[in-house]
């Protein structure tokens, strides 16, 4: 378990947010599904729902930005210098797609699209630090980007971020652990090629369970879909979901005494 009550450092996946057609019925589904209450704010913040654990907030739900096609979740990268980090972006040949800008005083905000199409948010912390309870069933405990140019994903993130990576990917696995100033932060693999082309390059959201096996079929249930059957992976067992809406997630339940980061 993690709890934080302080910015998370540059370049760590700070937030995660759900954009959706139908932002009550999916509060419904991810209370149910994870146990998280929320706090609907007002009209001035488009009714953007944040999602609590035991008091602490784990996660965003709102209705979708203008342009947006289908509902998915975003990971927000944390940032102390937004503008820089937006211009650092342009010169690593990122494209800025919305932002900078103020979200009140909760900090400031921008989503960009890395080089090999992965589209990510960038969060500058105010009063509203990002996820302040990680790593314990309802909360975030992984993030990866998934891409189909690993050495230009890797580039990138290394000059915007100052990632540095472990290989651990196996035969034909291409996968590596991210790490900013020495801590494990999150992880870049190369997308397998039976991945349908028409699948971009994007970052994945873990959640934490108790059990795998027990979510899925709690998902089921409440109108989920299972993309890919719980499956055994070196640091625990794993799903690929969607929710009734048909945002994608994992879900995750680590092997005892160890966590994801």
């Amino acid at each position: 378990m993690v709890e934080r009550n302080t910015p998370w450092p540059p370049g760590t996946p700070s937030w995660v947010d759900l954009q959706t057609t139908d932002p009550d019925s999916s509060r419904g589904f991810y209370s149910e599904l994870f146990g998280w209450e929320f706090d609907v704010g007002g009209p001035e913040t488009g009714h953007y729902g944040l999602a609590t654990l035991r008091g602490k907030e784990v996660a965003g739900v709102g209705g979708l930005q203008e342009g947006m096609q289908r509902p998915v979740w975003t990971t927000y990268l944390e940032t102390s210098d937004i503008d820089a980090t937006v211009q650092k972006i342009r010169d690593a040949g990122g494209t800025i797609l919305a932002g900078p800008m103020d979200v009140m005083d909760f900090g400031r905000s921008a989503v960009f699209t890395d080089p090999t199409g992965a589209v990510t948010g960038l969060w500058q912390s105010g009063t509203h630090i990002g996820v302040q309870l990680a790593n314990e069933p309802g909360g975030l405990i992984w993030n990866e980007i998934m891409t189909r140019d690993y050495e230009l994903a890797q580039r990138f993130y290394a000059e915007v971020f100052g990632y540095t990576y472990t290989e651990i990917g196996d035969g034909g696995f291409r996968y590596s652990t991210v790490a900013v100033d020495g801590n494990t932060v999150g992880g870049l693999g190369l997308l397998p090629p039976d991945v349908p082309e028409e699948v971009p390059a994007h970052w994945r959201i873990y959640f934490a369970v108790d059990n795998c096996d027990d979510a899925v079929d709690h998902l089921v249930k409440l109108g989920g879909s299972v993309i890919k059957p719980a499956e055994d992976m070196p640091y625990g067992r794993w799903a690929d979901v969607t929710d009734p809406q048909g945002a994608m997630f994992f879900v995750m339940s680590p092997y005892a005494n160890q966590d994801a980061q």
